[in-house]
C-alpha cells in the first residue's frame, strides 16, 4: 500500500537515527585509534611528501606474476602430491573451508627448516593476518576483570589497540637500556600485579627489531625471559614479523625455538616475505589444555573462537601462499635473501643519512639522538621538540617529509619527544632527500623552540 498525499501535501519523512557516542563503546573514543586515522588521512593529503610513516614492505620487491605461478603450484600439490581429485579440489579452494586453515603442513614445514622449531599442524590456527592472531590470543587467555596483559614498552599499537577492544587492562614492561625487554622488569611487573589483586595472564614482545623501536633481545636475555616466566607461571606471546631481516644476515633463535616448557604462544605472518595482500597469518598454540571434556590444545579453543569471527582465513589467500612456500621448498628464509638485503641496504642508508646530518658537533648543539637497530625496518629519533601530530603536519606542509609520533606507542605515557622512521616503503635515494628534509625540519623546529617565549 502507498501513502496518498494530504491536501496539506506529502507527509514529512521520519527521523534520522541518532548515535550517542556515549553508548558506544569507549575504544571508539580512545586517542590511539584517532591517532591511527590521522596518520593515514595525513599521508592522503600529502602524497608528494617523502613518507617514513608506514611500516609495509616495499611494492617493488612484489611481482604479480607470483601470484597465478603460486596458485597454479598449490593446484598441482592438490593433485600431485596430496591425491586429491578434481571434486575435492574444488571444495578446497571454493568453499569456506577449516576454520583452523588447511595450509598448516606447509607453515609447519616452513618453521622447521627456517627456525628449527618442531610442531604439530593440528597446533597451528591460519588467521586473517597477524592482527586476528592476537585477537583471540587475548579473548581466550584473559577471561576476567582482574586478567591483566603485560607488554614491552613502547609496544606495538595493534596488541593495545586490540587489549582496548577486549577490555583488557594493559600494563607496560620497559625495555631495558641495551635493547629489548628486561626480564627483570617483567619479573618485578609479574610481582606487583598479583601483590594489586590482579591476575597477570601473559606478556606480548616483539624479540627482533621490535616495532616501533628496532630494539631486539640478546640470546642470554630469551634464555632469562623464558626463565622468568617458568618461574612466574606466565605465558610469552611472541611476534615475530621481522626475523629474517637483521643487518649481519644471521638468523636469531626464536624464542618459541628455545622454548621446552610450552610457555610461548608464537604468532607469525607472510605480511612482510609473501604477500601482505593476502592478509595469511598464524598462531602456534600447542599449549594443552584440560578440562571435563579431557585435555586438548590452545589451538582447538582459538579455533572456536575464529568459528564465530571471520568463520575461516581466506582459501584463495591461504592456496597462493601455500604455493609460495612449495616453489621455495619451504624455506623463506633462503627465498628472502634480496628482500632482506634491500631491506638492509635501507637501514643502513637511513643511518648513514642521520649520521652525515647530524655530525657529533651538530648533532649535540641540536639536541638530536637515535637508536643503532641490528635490522628491521625501523630506527627511533630523538629530538628537542615536542614531536606530536600537530608537529608532524607542520613538517609534511612545509618541508615534505612524513613520520610517526611515538608517544602513542607508549601505554603509561612517553615519548614525546620521540619520533619513528619506517625505511620499509622507500628507495634509498627518497630516503637522503627525506633525511635531508627532515634535518631543515628540525633545525626549524629548533628554532622555533628557542624563539617562543618563556
Amino acid at each position: 500500500m502507498t501513502a496518498t498525499p494530504t491536501a496539506a501535501g506529502p507527509a514529512a519523512p521520519p527521523a534520522r537515527a541518532v548515535l550517542s557516542r556515549d553508548e558506544l563503546h569507549g575504544s571508539l573514543s580512545d586517542p590511539l585509534l584517532d591517532q591511527m586515522t590521522f596518520l593515514n588521512e595525513v599521508t592522503l593529503r600529502y602524497p608528494d611528501a617523502v613518507s617514513f610513516a608506514p611500516g609495509r614492505p616495499y611494492e617493488g620487491l612484489f611481482d604479480p606474476d607470483d601470484v597465478p605461478a603460486a596458485f597454479a603450484a598449490y593446484l598441482a600439490h592438490l593433485g600431485d602430491t596430496l591425491g586429491l581429485g578434481p571434486e575435492a579440489v574444488r571444495e578446497r579452494i571454493f568453499q569456506y573451508g577449516r576454520t583452523k586453515g588447511f595450509i598448516n603442513d606447509l607453515i609447519a614445514g616452513q618453521l622447521r627448516r627456517d627456525e628449527g622449531i618442531s610442531v604439530d599442524p593440528e597446533a597451528i590456527v591460519v588467521t586473517a593476518g597477524a592482527q586476528e592472531a592476537m585477537l583471540l590470543v587475548l579473548r581466550a587467555l584473559c577471561a576476567g576483570p582482574d586478567d591483566v596483559l603485560l607488554v614491552a614498552s613502547p609496544c606495538y599499537v595493534g596488541i593495545t589497540g586490540a587489549a582496548r577492544l577486549l577490555d583488557i587492562a594493559v600494563v607496560p614492561v620497559p625495555e631495558a637500556p641495551g635493547g629489548g625487554l628486561d626480564p627483570e622488569a617483567l619479573a618485578q611487573a609479574v610481582r606487583d600485579q598479583r601483590a594489586a589483586g590482579r591476575r597477570p595472564r601473559a606478556c606480548y614482545l616483539v624479540p627482533d627489531f621490535a616495532n616501533p623501536s628496532g630494539a631486539s633481545l640478546s640470546v642470554p636475555a630469551r634464555r632469562r625471559l623464558l626463565d622468568v616466566a617458568a618461574e612466574t607461571g606466565l605465558l610469552l606471546i611472541e611476534d615475530d614479523p621481522y626475523g629474517f631481516f637483521a643487518l649481519d644476515g644471521r638468523a636469531r633463535p626464536t624464542l618459541k625455538a628455545l622454548d621446552t616448557g610450552g610457555r610461548v604462544i608464537h604468532i607469525g605472518s607472510y605480511a612482510k616475505t609473501c604477500f601482505p595482500g593476502a592478509r595469511i597469518g598464524y598462531v602456534i598454540a600447542d599449549q594443552a589444555v584440560a578440562g571435563p571434556a579431557g585435555a586438548g590444545l590452545l589451538a582447538d579453543e582459538l579455533a572456536k573462537l575464529k568459528s564465530m569471527t571471520t568463520v575461516n582465513t581466506s582459501a584463495l589467500g591461504q592456496a597462493v601462499v601455500g604455493g609460495m612456500l612449495l616453489r621455495c621448498d619451504l624455506s623463506l628464509r633462503a627465498a628472502n635473501q634480496a628482500v632482506a638485503a634491500f631491506y638492509a641496504d635501507n637501514l643502513r642508508t637511513v643511518l648513514a643519512e642521520l649520521a652525515g646530518a647530524f655530525p657529533p658537533d651538530r648533532k649535540h648543539a641540536h639536541g638530536v639522538s637515535w637508536n643503532l637497530p641490528e635490522g628491521g625496518f625501523f630506527v627511533v629519533v630523538g629530538v628537542p621538540f615536542t614531536a606530536d601530530e600537530q608537529a608532524m603536519e607542520r613538517c609534511a606542509r612545509e618541508h615534505g617529509v612524513l613520520w610517526t609520533p611515538m608517544a602513542g606507542f607508549y601505554p603509561a605515557g612517553g615519548g614525546q619527544r620521540l619520533l619513528r622512521l619506517s625505511c620499509s616503503y622507500l628507495t634509498t635515494n627518497q630516503i637522503r632527500v627525506g633525511i635531508e628534509r627532515l634535518a631543515a625540519f628540525i633545525a626549524a623546529e629548533r628554532g622555533r623552540e628557542t624563539a617562543a617565549p618563556s
